[in-house]
């Protein structure tokens, strides 16, 4: 049985338009110290937020894997 939808309607709109740009929007649980490296990394890159850090990193880390 679905769970019932229980987020907001600007919530609902949020995903809608996330979802037709292309993106999904996911939960993470990470240690501390990853998160205070995200933080570091997008302060360092001046970056808006830790989702534009942890991309840089996956798209760094699957071109160093297709160079190898």
């Amino acid at each position: 049985m679905p769970k019932p939808n229980r987020s907001t309607p600007h919530t609902r709109a949020f995903r809608q338009r996330l979802r037709a740009a292309g993106g999904e929007e996911v939960l993470f649980q990470l240690p501390r110290e990853t998160v205070a490296m995200l933080d570091a990394l997008k302060e360092r890159q001046g970056l808006r937020n830790r989702s534009q850090a942890l991309l840089q990193l996956i798209e760094k880390g699957a071109a160093a894997q297709q160079t190898t």
